[in-house]
């Protein structure tokens, strides 16, 4: 297909120039468009469809990037993408060095706050709106937040606070409320009911209907039929809540009418205040499939549009991914335990909870997008002696921390946390990587934190950690691990307790000794072997086992760990700790992820990027003790050996 109209936006002032009939071609490409090209590279695809009319028209409207727009979460903002100049950069989306599947200020200027993150938006519109009035200048800020964003506590303080004169002015704040019905997992909680109870045309409009009933029976006085449809009015939509924040509302309006869309926007940029404006989406819009199933079209990898996702066939089974070890230990371990129940904040699909949530939906809470209120929640299941199981990414629970010092940890309540995405996420990008648990769990009294290293490991990590009766994160990364056949018993593994799976042949003054943590194991093995190295699979980072590390520190002239998380306090903090505790001197190189921001990319690549990679491992021992020995033919391969064996 060719982009006549398309091809011509380079930068929404050329958007500015089309007719209103020329906006509703523009969005005919621009859909094309974008579907032919998250074909081609995966990416976010049923919430981008869904934007395509609400960007144009927020673009044709606001005078960007002088005027604001922060988009909550960001994962719609490939039309956005699009139409600011990255048109010609979309084959590169989710890529190493290439363009970021979210907003960011370094990538843009009409990228005017980096999200990736849910229901940040409003706060960071009104932080803008008020800096403009303090700075004495006119623009307009505005937030584009999603109905399942808008179960998340952030949001109301915002408008709390958005809503109320600052030194006797208004915020020239508008909030505009994409309502499709569906965030990643089916929304749930009151407010969504609510909204999906107001999107019923049948109801509304026999509520009108009542409303008119009622006014035809009572006197004919003005005011009384105003103060009735008024509060007819409020009884059906959720305009009181938002009004009551001090928020002008305004809609539902279709979020696909251009001719809707544009005139409501111009009338609110001119009216000023803070202003709500509830549009209503659908998620894939204009792509058959992705309407019909906009979870499974939500990030999809690469695709033919004409045909849609298939499966395809696979020689061998494919190997098990931790999410679906962990949801299969779920509903075992529920089966054993009647007092086990499970929480998601909004993550059902993503951490593996649907069979789960089948079997047992009444011992199943999806608390929206909420992760404050999900730890707290789960240490009052916990405090009536139930053992919730909290499933949530590692990145998410950053968003808990409060809750999880304060409200599970200080009162030692027995809560497992499984911390799905835990280490580099590859595409989604340094929002999204669980790089700093190890570090911000450990230092919490009363906190475990287990580091398994394949998927055996993983189901024996989580029986381990369900059994104690305190508090435990069991960390796993994204995707699938070694492929090691995993034991459908419910056997806990050895708590507190590492094992050495290789040891070295090398004389003394060139033994070194290789401590992984997690399922970097697998590449610390293969250095292993190159170096003659003894290597340590540790598994637990908290408690630490003190007593198989002094052994190892007794035995060997050098020590490196190595983690898929930050340096910077992590596993082999904990390491060099214990050493210093105990008085032992023995050099240690601590490996994990660097003191930044790591890029989006493929997982191999930054992987080796950040030295984490067997080839890493080996250069990173050979360039701090370069005497040591080096590999020869007939080195011993890795070999599993039992515990102090």
């Amino acid at each position: 297909m060719t982009y006549p109209l398309l091809n011509r936006i380079d930068t929404p002032a050329d958007l500015r120039r089309l007719s209103r009939h020329e906006l509703k071609q523009l969005a005919v490409e621009l859909r094309e468009y974008l579907l032919q090209s998250v074909a081609r590279t995966g990416g976010h695809l049923s919430s981008n469809l869904g934007t395509v009319e609400l960007t144009i028209a927020l673009h044709y409207v606001f005078n960007t990037p002088e005027d604001r727009l922060v988009w909550d979460v960001g994962h719609q903002t490939y039309p956005h993408k699009i139409l600011t100049g990255r048109r010609d950069r979309m084959p590169s989306l989710r890529q190493l060095g290439g363009l970021s599947g979210f907003p960011r200020r370094d990538e843009s200027e009409y990228d005017t706050f980096g999200t990736a993150h849910s229901s940040t938006s409003i706060s960071a519109a009104l932080g803008m709106a008020l800096a403009s009035q303090l700075r004495g200048e006119s623009r307009k800020a505005v937030a584009i937040i999603g109905d399942g964003a808008m179960t998340a506590g952030m949001v109301f303080e915002a408008m709390n606070n958005g809503g109320v004169p600052h030194h006797g002015k208004q915020a020239d704040l508008l909030v505009v409320l994409n309502d499709n019905d569906m965030s990643i997992s089916p929304p749930v909680g009151a407010l969504n009911r609510h909204l999906a109870r107001l999107m019923s045309g049948r109801f509304y409009a026999a509520a009108r209907e009542g409303a008119k009933q009622v006014l035809r029976n009572a006197p004919p006085l003005f005011e009384l039929a105003k103060r009735l449809e008024e509060h007819a009015k409020g009884m059906i939509v959720p305009a009181t809540i938002f009004e009551e924040f001090g928020f002008n509302y305004v809609g539902p309006i279709d979020g696909h009418d251009l001719d809707s869309l544009i005139p409501t926007l111009e009338n609110m940029r001119d009216r000023g205040g803070p202003q709500f404006l509830h549009v209503v989406t659908k998620k894939g819009y204009g792509y058959k499939l992705a309407e019909a199933d906009p979870i499974a079209y939500h990030g999809p990898g690469k695709f033919d549009p004409a045909v849609g996702l298939v499966k395809a066939p696979a020689a061998v089974p494919p190997k098990p991914t931790f999410t679906q070890v962990f949801g299969q230990w779920l509903c075992d371990m529920a089966a054993h335990d009647a007092r086990l129940v499970g929480i998601t904040p909004a993550m059902r699909e993503g951490s593996g909870m649907v069979e789960f949530h089948q079997k047992y939906p009444g011992r199943y809470f999806d608390v929206g997008i909420a992760e404050q209120h999900a730890v707290t929640f789960a240490g009052g299941l916990a405090c009536e002696g139930l053992k919730p199981v909290v499933a949530i990414y590692s990145t998410f629970l950053q968003r808990g921390y409060d809750q999880l010092v304060h409200d599970v940890a200080l009162q030692n309540l027995p809560v497992v946390f499984a911390l799905d995405r835990a280490g580099l996420v590859g595409a989604d990008g340094a929002t999204h990587a669980g790089a700093y648990d190890i570090a911000f769990v450990r230092c919490i009294p009363n906190m475990s934190m287990l580091t398994p290293a394949d998927e055996n490991e993983c189901r024996q990590a989580l029986s381990a950690a369900f059994a104690q009766q305190h508090p435990v994160c069991v960390r796993y990364p994204r995707g699938a691990g070694a492929g090691v056949a995993v034991d459908p018993s419910l056997e806990p593994m050895p708590w507190g307790k590492g094992e050495v799976r290789r040891h070295t042949q090398a004389a003394a003054g060139a033994r070194v000794a290789i401590l992984a943590f997690g399922t970097v194991l697998h590449a610390a093995l293969v250095a292993g072997d190159k170096l003659d190295a003894t290597v340590v699979n540790m598994r637990f980072v908290k408690p630490l086992d003190t007593e198989l590390l002094l052994e190892v520190a007794r035995t060997h002239d050098a020590i490196v760990t190595i983690e898929e998380g930050c340096r910077m306090g992590g596993a082999g903090s904990a390491v060099a700790e214990a050493l210093l505790d105990a008085g032992v001197s023995v050099p240690v190189a601590i490996m994990g992820l660097p003191d930044q921001f790591v890029e989006h990319g493929d997982p191999v690549k930054l992987m080796s990027l950040c030295g984490l990679d067997a080839a890493g491992i080996e250069q990173t021992v050979r360039t701090r003790w370069p005497h040591m020995r080096a590999s020869t033919e007939d080195m011993p391969a890795s070999n599993v050996t039992p515990l102090r064996g």
